[in-house]
């Protein structure tokens, strides 16, 4: 009964040191996706602006600039999309949409994201746009990998359409989350204007006959956990300016946009709160259960050993029977 017992529990033990593994490295890289039906909104602020009035055109300040940007998944983008990549994939339809004080628009910018849903790279098709441009994404956008390394990543801009590295940092504490910080700097570059201007009658094309050039630099800041990849906060050092032409008059310039656009505190509350639980989540599978698969494994091996070392024990001997005594005779 022992000998069966300790067999028993041996393919137990064989079985957990197997699923460890199986868990850690097939499952999870598995398992492991961004939703094809995610939908996120984000508020960002820059406090104590500039911003272009483009009735006077002469730069102003401003107590606050609003930037709502949402990202929501196209379900049925993403199915036709997999038909031929051959993998999961995850379109995303966002809009970054900038008010100014007075809740008006100053501009608004669609873009289509697509990409791998477990490792967050890049995958070209038709659509892949920003403002109605077609472009070619490298790198990443608006989210890490899984288990983000400490290590410089390419992160496309929508302003300049291009990808440049973003640099990690080092590690911080945010909130009681270990994150990861990473920094890009854009220098200043010509971009386009956006093809929804603030102005009735201004369109790129009105600006452009002018000789008029928009500009624009800025210093982006992420702080990231690893584990889930997701930002927890973000904040830009934002420029923009209008260059040249008979638009500005004998000015060479003028600040279309400037201000330190930071997370609003309620958001940040919530992200902090929603990745503390998806990072639950990811350490379930990279690390709880397979640790507690190999230590219940281990556990299991020693008890199958001890019963076997017990079934292999001699038996002890039997107990010596006491002689009878001879009857006394006289």
């Amino acid at each position: 009964m022992r000998r069966t017992t300790s067999l028993v529990l041996l393919a137990l033990a064989v079985f957990c040191a197997a699923l460890a593994p199986l868990v850690r490295w097939y499952a999870f890289p598995r398992l492991a996706k961004i939703p094809a039906n995610e939908y996120q909104t984000m508020v960002l602020e820059a406090k104590n602006a500039t911003l272009l009035d483009y009735g006077t055109m002469t730069a102003r300040t401003v107590p606050k600039v609003t930037i709502v940007q949402t990202l929501k998944g196209d379900v049925a983008a993403s199915e036709k999309i997999e038909k031929t990549a051959g993998r999961d994939v995850v379109v995303w339809d966002g809009l970054s949409y900038i008010q100014g004080p007075d809740g008006k628009m100053v501009s608004k910018v669609p873009e289509r994201y697509i990409f791998d849903a477990h490792t967050q790279e890049p995958v070209h098709a038709t659509g892949e746009s920003v403002d109605g441009d077609p472009v070619r994404r490298e790198g990443i956008e608006f989210k890490w990998p899984f288990l983000t390394e400490k290590r410089d990543y390419e992160y496309f801009d929508a302003q300049t359409r291009t990808s440049n590295p973003i640099h990690y940092k080092g590690t911080q504490d945010f909130r009681g989350v270990k994150v990861y910080y990473f920094e890009q700097t854009i220098p200043w570059t010509k971009v386009s204007l956006p093809r929804t201007m603030p102005v009735a009658g201004i369109t790129p094309e009105t600006v452009a006959r002018t000789g008029t050039t928009r500009w624009y630099t800025t210093v982006r800041k992420f702080w990231v956990e690893p584990l889930t990849g997701a930002p927890v906060y973000g904040e830009e050092i934002h420029k923009e300016e209008l260059r040249g032409g008979t638009l500005l008059g004998d000015r060479a310039k003028v600040t279309a946009f400037a201000g330190d656009v930071k997370m609003r505190e309620d958001y940040t509350e919530h992200t902090v709160a929603l990745v503390k639980h998806n990072r639950t989540l990811v350490l379930l599978m990279t690390s709880y259960v397979p640790r507690g698969c190999l230590t219940l494994g281990a556990l299991l091996l020693a008890l199958a050993l001890w019963l076997e070392a017990r079934a292999r024990r001699p038996a002890d001997p039997p107990p010596a029977r006491a002689a009878a005594k001879e009857p006394v005779t006289a």
